[in-house]
């Protein structure tokens, strides 16, 4: 006797069987289970007169793979490769990704899977500048900070940095990869690749032990904007695989950003041209924020805090970027036990914290410090 979780797994792992004609054989016969429990005739008869157009080796391939001991013997070996799966209609799928029309009819992931906290998309060009690399790693940072999950594709530039970003500041961040969730491309990004299954998780809806194909990223792109309640672009060309990006965001009625760039600039014609078209200009992340609906309150204020002039020299000289405690000490002229002190009043405030050894940064606050 097989259950669904393995029938789904069987009907995902068919060649030639996509998403498109999984669906239409799901609907034929109400789950998974029942594909896989239909008799020969009865599954010849369904694909014949199905509108979805269904070959004869999609047919014989269903035959075959039915009773495949290797179908088991993957299916079995997944706990071992530290892979999980998710599909619709199970508690754990991600709910974001349950409400497009084309939702993968399976989710590998290693690590975790987003859950139902703000969630934002951090995308933009692989050769991207170094400006759009600052711009890039201040989302990440600051959106981690603020409880927001990360999502990109594990690209090297834009999507790299802002995740990295995440991660560094301790915050949630999810990569949809093109290929199999154990197989890390590029493979330059494998130290981001450990750090994303541990403070998030890798994603994908290609079979463990895929290679990365051209076909696959623009397909996967769809479940990036998906995850996401907002998509960020950075930097991008005017034709590129962000704008591809971009089209499924719009399809799923997402919000779009986009960094204004300078003119004439090549890497800034993709997000002129989405700003013309009508995309939210983003500047800093509070301009995220508000669009997420959230408010990020000025911890001073709130409170009430009245700094002593000490207190007020040291916290000035501390910002978003993480400053070493030798640097503060130089700045503000201070003794470094006094500067010791303070520092940790103001964590105890909750107005800074400590985000490495000695390296100090201010908390978020909606006045843009």
């Amino acid at each position: 006797m097989v259950d669904e979780e393995f029938c789904v797994y069987w009907l995902n792992n068919i060649r030639g069987i996509g998403n498109t004609k999984i669906s239409e054989l799901i609907a034929i016969f109400g789950s998974a289970c029942g594909v896989y429990n239909a008799g020969e005739q009865e599954l010849k008869d369904a694909m014949s007169g199905s509108n979805v157009r269904f070959s004869h080796g999609d047919y014989d391939n269903l035959i075959a793979c039915r009773n495949a001991e290797w179908v088991r013997r993957e299916y079995e070996s997944l706990v071992a490769k530290q892979i999980a799966f998710t599909y619709p209609g199970r508690a754990d799928y991600p709910v974001r990704l349950g409400m497009i029309y084309d939702a993968p009819h399976i989710l590998y992931y290693k690590g975790h899977l987003p859950d139902a906290a703000p969630s934002v998309a951090i995308i933009g060009a692989r050769a991207c500048s170094a400006y759009g690399r600052q711009i890039a790693e201040m989302f990440g940072r600051e959106l981690a900070r603020a409880g927001v999950q990360v999502v990109s594709g594990l690209a090297t530039g834009i999507d790299t940095f802002g995740q990295r970003a995440s991660a560094e500041a301790g915050g949630r961040t999810f990569a949809v990869l093109g290929s199999g969730v154990d197989v890390c491309y590029p493979r330059s990004n494998i130290g981001l690749y450990a750090d994303t299954m541990i403070h998030g998780g890798i994603l994908s809806e290609y079979p463990p032990g895929t290679k990365p194909s051209a076909g696959n990223f623009p397909v996967r792109n769809r479940i990036i904007s998906a995850l996401a309640d907002v998509v960020v672009v950075v930097e991008a060309r005017r034709r590129s695989g962000t704008l591809i990006t971009v089209d499924a965001a719009l399809e799923q009625n997402k919000d779009i950003m986009a960094v204004p760039g300078r003119v004439g600039d090549v890497l800034s014609e993709g997000c002129n041209y989405l700003l013309k078209q009508g995309a939210h200009v983003v500047t800093q992340t509070r301009d995220i924020l508000e669009i997420l609906g959230i408010n990020i309150i000025n911890k001073k204020e709130k409170n009430n805090i009245v700094l002593a002039s000490e207190e007020e020299k040291v916290y000035g000289s501390i910002c978003l970027i993480p400053k070493s405690i030798d640097i503060i000490i130089e700045e503000t002229h201070l003794t470094p036990l006094r500067v010791c002190e303070i520092l940790l009043n103001l964590e105890l405030k909750d107005m800074i914290e400590q985000v490495s050894h000695n390296y100090y940064v201010r908390k978020m606050c909606d006045n843009g410090d």
